[in-house]
């Protein structure tokens, strides 16, 4: 678990990338200073004297690559803070670790990094006689920084684009859902044993408490079914991924165990922000917030909140088709070992629908778009789905009034209901 933990901060860090490429140009300064030497010595007089570098042009030429590389590094941070503030005040503050923690971002000022060490170690290291490899592998390194320069141009350019934000968070909640849905390698059941259940309330239990406040952002619950095994008792977590913990509060209890020398709490990650680990209600989120921006006053762009309710019912979708509501997970044996708390569908159609419904509801547009992807949910899902969302458009519809709508916008309400009503064949 520690190393989860490592592997967590270090995913979510902007410096690791950089630090890697940094030691890079270190290790190849080093291995081009000794292949240097080592061609001058052996074949210095078989060489032509063109591939040779003399000490001032070596000097011009890192102390120029120093200061352009330095210069592409700056106006690459400078685009970095027209994105990020880009995204906290027009898409959701939640979005700026999408950017940050973006490969490509991280790739590109590694490689300035790479650039700007190697260049300035050539250039400390210049004026001890002709070189050859170092010009070369500079002169190949500039350009690769100058391509890698203009791809970031592009890369964020392309990010700033509101559309092309909301299809990353969609594509990147569809890989937590099945991470989180799929991945689990437990003994899983819905409903257990009443007599069983009510016994293991009415026996002692020893809590198990946070040891630092924050988010969830992780549970190992394969781990803690293992860990229940071996010390032969039953836990029972009380907490949620995503859910905001304070220091000393009880994360979970442990039931039928004298051994008092556990650490469950070790297989909880907790941290400063919710993260897109394990956190599905996370994701939807982030598209709440940009459809909220939205269909602001000061924005007024309900096409994008519409873009927003298509994703997020595109998840939902995804959601109905992989998730259960699994509570009791047990060991090889059929033993219960571990009592979880679900998050719910309903959970999930209220968390992404009930904030769009309180500031959309003036605008007519998005009440159809509501009804319209709750249709959309209900066509790809099974029954069990169906139920629920036809029980939750109500709550959407709650807030209409029918008398207030021309006859053209009642008729083609009227219409989606109907649909979504057959689709989901309820009277």
């Amino acid at each position: 678990m520690n190393q989860s933990k490592i592997s967590i901060k270090i995913r979510d860090s902007f410096w690791f990338i950089s630090a890697v490429y940094g030691v890079v140009a270190i290790l190849l300064a080093i291995i081009i200073s000794i292949a240097d030497k080592w061609l001058l010595m052996n074949f210095k007089n078989n060489l032509p004297e063109i591939l040779l570098t003399t000490n001032k042009v070596m000097i011009d030429l890192y102390s120029s690559l120093v200061m352009g590389i330095l210069t592409m590094t700056t106006i690459s941070f400078s685009v970095i803070m027209v994105v990020l503030t880009t995204y906290s005040t027009q898409f959701s503050p939640r979005t700026l670790q999408d950017f940050m923690g973006s490969r490509a971002t991280q790739n590109v000022l590694g490689v300035y990094c790479l650039g700007f060490i190697l260049a300035l170690i050539h250039l400390v290291t210049a004026g001890k006689g002709p070189s050859l490899i170092g010009p070369i592998i500079m002169v190949i390194v500039a350009i690769l920084t100058l391509a890698f320069f203009v791809y970031f141009i592009h890369h964020s350019a392309r990010w700033i684009q509101v559309n092309n934000l909301i299809g990353k968070i969609r594509n990147d909640g569809s890989q937590v859902i099945k991470n989180t849905y799929k991945d689990y390698n437990l003994n899983g059941y819905v409903e257990w044993d009443e007599d069983e259940l009510e016994e293991i309330q009415n026996n002692d239990k020893q809590l198990v408490y946070a040891q630092s406040s924050g988010y969830i952002q992780k549970i190992e619950w394969t781990e803690l079914v293992k860990q229940a095994t071996n010390q032969e008792c039953i836990l029972q977590v009380d907490v949620q991924i995503g859910d905001f913990v304070v220091k000393g509060s009880p994360l979970m209890s442990v039931v039928e165990t004298n051994n008092r020398n556990y650490k469950f709490n070790q297989f909880l990650i907790i941290g400063n922000e919710r993260t897109d680990i394990q956190d599905v209600e996370f994701m939807l989120q982030k598209l709440v917030e940009i459809a909220l921006r939205a269909i602001s006053p000061a924005i007024n762009d309900p096409h994008t909140a519409i873009n927003c309710l298509n994703r997020i019912g595109s998840l939902l979708s995804e959601i109905g088709e992989t998730y259960n509501e699994n509570r009791y997970f047990t060991d090889d044996k059929k033993n219960l070992r571990v009592i979880s708390k679900p998050k719910l569908f309903d959970e999930y159609l209220y968390k992404s629908f009930y904030q769009i419904r309180h500031y959309g509801k003036e605008d007519i547009s998005m009440l159809y778009a509501m009804i319209e992807v709750l249709y959309k949910i209900a066509v790809v899902s099974e029954n069990s789905i169906k139920q629920k969302v036809w029980t939750f458009h109500y709550y959407i519809m709650d807030v209409i009034e029918p008398d207030s709508l021309s006859t053209l916008d009642n008729e083609h309400l009227q219409s989606i209901c109907r649909k979504l009503k057959e689709q989901c064949a309820f009277e």
